[in-house]
């Protein structure tokens, strides 16, 4: 039973933060590649196409200018995410975990009972950065999230997905900066595999 308190996103924050830095291999060159996970090649096409959604939406909100303002680095942020989904997915499907388009339509209702409704959701996730065409995405690397938790805990879960990211030898470009494994980011970012990336869906009434 996922927690009401789950966070709807699935990076974090403070882990190991006085172990050294462990960075991906970041040296071998792979033109049109925002990123490479394993196998799989984020293009730059790619990435550009997800921040231009996010951009899109945030031009046609009403707080279209602040939003705008407030995500300078979402290229990056935008690239970490998706390179954190792939590490998610990845540790679920080695550790036997995946989330069903039932349980994925059944986490989307409940996050929009809690917050209000389908607007009400396409606004709090935008402000964390996340299209409306984005949001089941991100709640379904939630979902594994939570599901890894459930079955290893917490600190099994954290150490899994680090070495997950390691085994795959997540290679960043340098334009975006470079893949911290043990962190589960991008440097210069500051966010971690523990902090929340997007806000966390409110307690029910008791």
């Amino acid at each position: 039973m996922i927690r009401r308190r789950t966070a709807l996103s699935v990076s974090a924050a403070g882990l190991l933060a006085a172990v050294p830095l462990l960075t991906g291999c970041g040296s071998t060159p792979h033109p049109g590649a925002a990123a490479v996970v394993g196998k799989d090649r984020i293009t730059v096409a790619q990435l550009q196409s997800q921040v231009e959604d996010v951009r899109e939406a945030q031009r046609s909100a009403p707080q279209g200018r602040q939003l705008l303002a407030s995500s300078a680095r979402l290229s990056q942020d935008t690239l970490v995410r998706l390179i954190q989904y792939r590490v998610i997915e990845a540790a679920g499907r080695d550790n036997g975990v995946d989330v069903t388009r039932r349980e994925l339509q059944e986490r989307r209702e409940e996050v929009e009972k809690l917050l209000g409704g389908s607007a009400a959701v396409d606004s709090r996730f935008l402000a964390a950065g996340i299209a409306p065409d984005q949001v089941d995405q991100e709640l379904s690397a939630g979902l594994v999230r939570a599901k890894l938790e459930k079955k290893l805990g917490q600190a099994r879960t954290v150490d899994t997905l680090m070495k997950t990211s390691e085994a795959l030898r997540v290679d960043v470009n340098p334009r975006y900066g470079t893949w911290d494994a043990r962190r589960g980011t991008a440097r210069p970012v500051q966010e971690p595999w523990l902090r929340p990336a997007a806000p966390a869906a409110p307690e029910q009434p008791a």
